[in-house]
């Protein structure tokens, strides 16, 4: 299960954490405070944010069991109640009006712990739970199974509600598990999560495959057959080369940062950066601050080595351990990561890659925290206001916003009416035996 955590920021406080002497490298000339204000909300005014990630589901099945007729999704700020240490979720409504949201993809995540047929009950039963949620806001949320109706939900005042699997292990390695899960409303598929698939290698695993089995290049042809975005945020840099070497649509990373930025496995590396403009793809920049700081990731691979010395100088002696571990911890503060570090990838991934591949992919209720300023997911403004600050144009602004991911999603339904076109509308058969 994914951890959880929540602190509130009312706008006016993000606004002015957003408008502070913030450091950072410029893109362009900066711009006054107040301008930057102005042009980030005229952005997201024009293009409200299509966010590639967030976790609220797992977290209805962590605190209530998926049972929701009770659960109010208004406010959530009581659910830290719910919690061990108190920990709100990220995610509510009113915190996603303040957060200039217009489109969520909603992660259907399981965990890579479960067996693949035990995976399959689980998705299914995590987009039931998604559409109910949905189907229960009816004035604020809105089921988009196209680029289409996302739009016409964004126009209606609406935010637009598409469902996204977190880990090929949710498909059970069959080519009609896929296909199902497509037509109960999945759009995109991350092709790993912690953990290998039978099929695809992930960026925290051991490799096995080097890549692609020759299913796993089945299922990417299947995907972009029946128009489900292929997600590579999770998966090892081989897999990643892999699939931009047949993707015939447009690919995603729906909550990944740049590996140059922060080492971190999850990230994206430069040799991929590259590639991705040629493929019109989108990197969806992550929140998750241990993703964002690099000083952040060096703390945590020092703690961990001190908990693993620890460990074998007092065997069997947890109590020492756990003590000295906390004194550890006192003389060694957690540096923190800021809306500035998340900045700072959207321009490395710009002086890479372009401005046409970067999104949003904020990971929220999949993590502690957000980052310092925007914590929860009321927090996009001060992104945008720090982007703007930094000299994005007003167009630039709204490509991150939303209009990239816009764009990716129509040009994977129009792949896959021209795939359908020469090959019929017959899917090919699941094949019963992986590499």
């Amino acid at each position: 299960m994914k951890c959880l955590s929540f602190r509130f920021v009312p706008m006016l406080a993000v606004l002015t954490v957003a408008c502070g002497p913030l450091a950072a490298q410029q893109t362009g000339p900066a711009v006054p405070d107040d301008q930057a204000v102005a042009k980030a909300m005229a952005a997201l005014e024009a293009a409200p944010v299509f966010d590639g990630h967030n976790d609220a589901p797992i977290q209805l099945r962590a605190r209530f069991q998926n049972q929701i007729n009770d659960f109010d999704f208004t406010n959530t700020l009581s659910t830290a109640e719910t919690h061990p240490q108190a920990r709100a979720m990220h995610t509510d409504l009113t915190r996603l009006r303040a957060g200039k949201v217009g489109a969520q993809f909603w992660s259907v995540y399981v965990p890579t712990s479960l067996d693949e047929p035990e995976a399959v009950v689980m998705t299914l039963e995590q987009i039931d739970v998604t559409r109910r949620l949905i189907d229960r806001n009816p004035n604020d949320l809105v089921l988009a199974l196209t680029a289409d109706e996302t739009a016409a939900a964004m126009a209606d005042g609406k935010i637009a509600s598409l469902i996204g699997i977190e880990g090929g292990h949710s498909i059970g390695s069959s080519l009609a598990v896929l296909r199902q899960m497509y037509e109960l409303g999945a759009r995109y598929m991350t092709l790993t999560h912690s953990k290998n698939t039978p099929w695809a290698d992930s960026a925290t695993d051991t490799p096995k495959h080097d890549g692609l089995t020759s299913f796993g290049k089945d299922v990417v042809h299947e995907m972009n057959r029946i128009g489900m975005l292929v997600d590579i945020s999770h998966v090892s840099e081989a897999t990643m080369h892999d699939v931009l070497d047949i993707a015939q649509a447009p690919v995603i990373f729906s909550h990944s940062g740049a590996r140059a930025v922060n080492g971190h496995a999850r990230n994206v590396p430069d040799s991929v950066l590259e590639r991705l403009a040629a493929n019109r793809g989108v990197i969806m920049v992550v929140g998750l601050p241990g993703y964002l700081s690099e000083e952040q990731r060096q703390w945590y691979a020092n703690r961990q080595a001190e908990k693993a010395r620890l460990e074998a100088l007092w065997q069997g002696q947890p109590d020492k351990v756990a003590e000295a571990l906390a004194a550890w911890d006192d003389a060694n503060d957690s540096p923190t990561a800021t809306v500035s570090d998340m900045a700072d990838h959207i321009d490395h991934v710009r002086a890479v890659a372009g401005i046409d591949v970067i999104g949003i992919g904020g990971d929220y209720d999949g993590m502690a925290s957000g980052p310092t300023g925007m914590e929860d997911v009321s927090g996009y403004p001060a992104l945008f206001i720090e982007l703007a600050r930094r000299g994005y144009t007003q167009a630039e602004l709204e490509k991150i916003a939303s209009r990239n991911i816009m764009r990716a999603l129509r040009e994977a339904e129009s792949v896959a009416a021209a795939i359908q076109a020469i090959e019929g509308p017959t899917a090919i058969e699941t094949l019963m035996e992986q590499d």
